[in-house]
């Protein structure tokens, strides 16, 4: 019997939480890239260990979780990276404007593949960048919908001003696992016109049945040379209010620059983000196991839903993260369909037109809860829709 309960209801308002304390309480949430599951036991315990020292100093750079970094690289990717190549980050999205400010002047651009995890389209002009983008390609069959890399208009996006692309792998919102010959021709564009990669493989270890992952830059070293890896226990874990996440930079140079486009700004990682990763890398494993099965269910819970239940909705078979992608374009709508869904079904998702050009007419799900919570949701996705089809008719 698995030990692990994901079924369970852990009520979470009233705890400081953004992601149930953001709308009323009659509104189910369904919408920010957080888990509502207990985190692993292992990671409970070192935190009550370490809180319980009772002294709460300025941690010292992290040794073992740099060995342990390094060794699950190797032992996932046969990637070998050397311990002085990991800087640790408070965020990714601190990281993120980071990387923006790192490279390139007032006026360079960053380029970034839509619809895109929406920090992807503010950090650069947060840092005085202008942001190109380039949508995916979407195709339909029946209810479902796949994304892929449009190269062609990629190379076109690319232009003599652009110094960074922010690549998601695998892709948040759409849930895809670029392979490895994707991602080998899209580095290889990059590097023939001198464009860095920030490769955010946040979701990475979560990998939703036969999935497998490649990072970017453990496919070449001259890839390596020219890419930012960023990766985090956060969203594997179930641990983003820790703050720890690191970036991989095996050039010393880019090191260097994203080194000083941090000093000063972006604060440290504190005690417990150190301790509870560290605790996450080396102990959680069986429950990383128990809780991919479930997502992995409850992935194919959703989308048998979605297709056979609620007509018109179109989704994706997310073959990475907890994140559902759900095209609303066909409701006969007069507001977002992410405002309907708020008004009318009382769930919350995220609002596809936050994730830019192609993100119009869509929501995001998170489906990473207990599945009593999941049917919830889409009970109440149904009966929105009935209550809309009703109305339809009679006028």
């Amino acid at each position: 019997m698995n030990r692990f309960n994901f079924d369970q209801i852990i009520p979470r308002r009233g705890t400081g939480s953004i992601k149930w304390e953001q709308y009323p309480a009659d509104v189910l949430p369904m919408w920010v890239a957080d888990m509502d599951f207990a985190s692993p036991p292992a990671v409970v315990a070192a935190l009550h260990e370490r809180a319980a020292h009772a002294v709460f100093g300025y941690p010292a750079h992290p040794e073992r979780l740099t060995e342990v970094i390094c060794e699950r690289m190797a032992h996932l990717y046969q990637w070998e990276i050397q311990p002085e190549h990991i800087l640790f980050l408070p965020g990714l999205v601190s990281a993120i404007n980071v990387l923006c400010r790192a490279f390139g002047e007032p006026g360079d651009s960053v380029l970034t593949l839509t619809p895109a995890y929406p920090p992807f389209l503010s950090a650069p002009r947060n840092q005085q960048r202008q942001i190109d983008t380039c949508e995916l390609s979407l195709s339909i069959s029946g209810s479902i919908l796949s994304y892929a890399i449009d190269f062609d208009a990629l190379r076109a996006a690319i232009h003599e001003r652009t110094r960074l692309l922010l690549l998601s792998h695998p892709h948040n919102p759409v849930g895809l696992e670029y392979d490895p010959p994707t991602l080998r021709r899209l580095a290889e564009m990059c590097l023939d016109r001198n464009v860095i990669i920030c490769s955010d493989e946040i979701h990475c270890d979560l990998l939703l049945g036969e999935t497998r992952h490649t990072p970017l830059a453990a496919l070449d070293p001259a890839i390596a040379d020219r890419t930012i890896t960023l990766m985090a226990p956060s969203k594997t874990f179930n641990l983003p209010g820790l703050g720890c996440s690191m970036a991989i930079i095996p050039n010393p140079e880019l090191r260097r620059q994203v080194s000083r486009a941090a000093a000063g700004i972006v604060p440290h990682v504190n005690v417990f983000g150190f301790a509870g990763a560290l605790a996450a890398y080396e102990h959680g494993a069986e429950w990383l196991a128990a809780l991919l099965e479930y997502l992995t269910a409850n992935r194919d819970h959703y989308v048998r839903r979605v297709t056979s239940e609620l007509a018109p909705l179109r989704c994706t078979i997310p073959q990475a993260t907890y994140l559902g992608w759900i095209d609303c374009r066909e409701l006969p709508l007069s507001t977002s369909p992410y405002r309907f869904f708020l008004n009318e079904a009382r769930v919350a998702f995220s609002d596809g037109a936050a994730f830019g050009p192609g993100g119009e007419g869509f929501v995001r799900i998170n489906f990473g809860c207990p599945r009593a919570q999941l049917d919830e949701a889409l009970d109440r996705v149904a009966a929105a829709l009935q209550r809309l089809a009703d109305t339809q008719a009679n006028t």
